[in-house]
């Protein structure tokens, strides 16, 4: 009997010093992550239970893992199939960090799942046909790797899916037709068959709606969702009435909520102290920059990871309020290789702060005119990828986000530089979301002088188009290394705007004197003269004539561009020839015996 009480003691005490599975799971992800010593410090592997750790959630009764929440943490491992024993966690969450090799078999073992995030990594290798088993799963986001490979088609049994996120991979081949029926999904940045002249659009609506969508649930949906609506106007209408000349709503600081999900988006929300910690209480040392609503900051998080954040400082005025707002509902759903990702936020009484991810190589507009001694000009061959790449951002905003995201103020500033040099558009502070149906959008002009578009500066009226003037113009940024606006270039009476400078050069055949000098002749010319015939059909007066971005796009990748070139040079050659027929006529008058009163005209500028 004693000998039966000492094992059952020893029983006890064993499993009061050893770890669960969940734990040995947990805790081997984390050692594939290549975790650093002060991330994820507090996972024992000692402990019984892992429902302590950080980044994890329970159930109510403490002892079952349901949601492990990993993301933007500068993981650079893999994921360790041991991550199959988690088989009652709900949510996945590792977006955002650098992790490597293939997506792990054993992932379709985690039955319970209803969300799967690994979006933004550096995966690799084919999507697992395992992931067919997850039948609970609602929401699954993988865009931004580089998936190869076919869809398996044992996503299509998937019965509750209704998010389905595989934009920006490598995936080749047939899309399985159940996979149009999700209310929301997105194969863009694929090789795949879908497509503006295909059956089916590679991306689904705003709001999900499906190509082909299942009639009784939409109906269903629709007239609950109209019902309420109206349950919900009539409430506003009644509190609107009765409150008038109250205060907006006030926004209270919170204690750091990591990736709670908001009606934003997967966003993270930061606590002020966190942020004031992390700037060196917004010291000016840290001052990276200062656009139309604030400075930004450069930020070490207590992970370890560096983070831009930009201190919105207007606040209360009528853009303040606004402006965060859409910088928040906007950028959360822009997701592309080629924009900046937003992190997360901080909202108190009195601040309104925004958290990007710090991109080490600055901005495209520091590395032409900007670097210090001993760092490396940028090289043609990078040139051309920041082209390529800005014009696949702004293609992005314009034709596949719904509504479309018109910029405003597109410059080299405003291309930041990845660790790889590859371009991300950021700055989204003079954004401007448009109704599809709405092309134009009346408003106070923002943006910089030398980058606006004609028809903006004049009627307040922007639109895609006027993105496309800027961007040609960042296109002669890159080419020059000049500024939009440069009044030494009086000195020799040059043009003051580079956009003249540029055309006057061209006409003249002098291709060599636009080159920026730090390239030092390497570079192609004919490479050059392309880029500039894109620049110079981006800015053109006439907003109608200007290409789309998706055209840019095509232009530079080679389709195109003699066509629309040779099209330009007959308008130009129009233009030119009835500016002097003007000119002339104007040089007549002056001496005709009609004209009793001296006229002066101002010369050419």
């Amino acid at each position: 009997m004693e000998l039966f009480f000492a094992i059952v003691i020893l029983a006890c005490l064993h499993s009061f010093v050893l770890p669960d599975g969940q734990g040995d799971a947990l805790f081997a992800l984390r050692t594939s992550l290549n975790a650093s010593s002060d991330q994820l410090a507090d996972w024992n592997q000692n402990q019984v239970s892992p429902c302590t750790w950080s980044k994890i959630t329970c159930d109510d009764k403490g002892s079952v893992v349901v949601m492990v929440s990993l993301s933007s943490m500068g993981f650079s491992g893999f994921l360790t199939p041991r991550i199959g024993v988690l088989k009652n966690v709900t949510t996945l969450s590792l977006q955002g960090n650098g992790i490597t090799g293939k997506i792990p078999k054993e992932i379709g073992n985690l039955t319970s799942l209803t969300m799967l995030d690994l979006e933004n990594n550096h995966l690799s290798g084919e999507i697992p046909a395992s992931l067919g088993n997850l039948k609970k799963l609602q929401s699954l986001f993988l865009s931004l790797n580089n998936l190869t490979g076919t869809i398996p088609q044992s996503l299509s049994g998937l019965p509750n899916l209704m998010n389905l996120q595989l934009g920006s991979n490598g995936l080749t081949g047939q899309v399985p037709e159940q996979l149009f029926q999700v209310p929301k999904y997105n194969f863009t940045g694929n090789h795949l068959n879908c497509g503006l002249n295909l059956s089916h659009r590679c991306e689904s609506d705003s709001g999900g709606s499906p190509s082909k969508p299942k009639t009784g649930l939409i109906v269903g949906i629709a007239g609950g969702f109209l019902g309420i609506l109206l349950l919900g106007g009539s409430v506003l209408l009644f509190w609107r009435r009765s409150h008038k000349g109250c205060r907006r709503e006030i926004f209270v600081d919170v204690v750091g909520e990591v990736d709670r999900r908001i009606p934003f988006g997967q966003l993270r929300r930061f606590s002020w102290r966190e942020l004031q910690l992390a700037t060196d209480n917004f010291s000016e040392k840290n001052v990276l920059g200062q656009g139309g609503f604030g400075k930004v900051y450069k930020g070490v998080l207590n992970d370890g990871i560096k983070v831009a954040v930009k201190r919105l400082t207007d606040y209360e005025s009528p853009g303040g309020d606004a402006a965060f707002q859409r910088e928040v509902e906007m950028i959360s759903v822009a997701v592309h290789r080629n924009l900046l990702r937003l992190i997360g936020f901080c909202t108190t009484p009195t601040e309104r702060l925004l958290v990007y991810p710090y991109m080490q190589n600055l901005s495209v507009a520091y590395r032409l005119r900007e670097l210090k001694p001993g760092e490396p000009v940028l090289n043609w061959p990078t040139r051309k990828r920041v082209a390529l790449g800005t014009a696949r951002g702004l293609e992005y905003l314009h034709e596949h986000c719904n509504p479309k995201i018109i910029h405003r103020d597109v410059k080299a500033a405003n291309i930041l530089l990845d660790e790889d040099f590859e371009a991300v558009v950021g700055d989204f502070g003079l954004a401007k979301l448009v109704d599809i149906k709405k092309t134009n959008v009346t408003t106070q002009v923002r943006g910089t002088m030398g980058h606006i578009a004609p028809e903006y500066l004049s009627t307040g009226k922007s639109s895609e188009k006027t993105d496309v003037f800027g961007y040609g113009i960042m296109l002669l940024e890159i080419v020059t290394g000049q500024r939009a606006i440069d009044f030494s270039r009086l000195e020799e009476e040059d043009d003051v705007l580079l956009l003249d400078h540029v055309k006057k050069l061209q006409r003249e055949r002098r291709l060599d004197a636009i080159v920026d000098r730090n390239l030092s002749k390497n570079y192609e010319m004919d490479e050059v003269e392309m880029m500039i015939q894109v620049a110079l059909l981006c800015t053109q007066a006439s907003p109608e004539d200007r290409p789309a971005m998706s055209e840019v796009v095509r232009m530079l990748e080679g389709e195109g561009l003699a066509e629309r070139w040779e099209e330009w040079q007959h308008v130009e050659v129009n233009r030119r020839q009835e500016y002097e027929r003007l000119q002339r006529r104007f040089d007549w008058g002056e001496d005709s015996i009609f004209n009793q009163d001296a006229i002066e005209l101002s010369g050419g500028r």
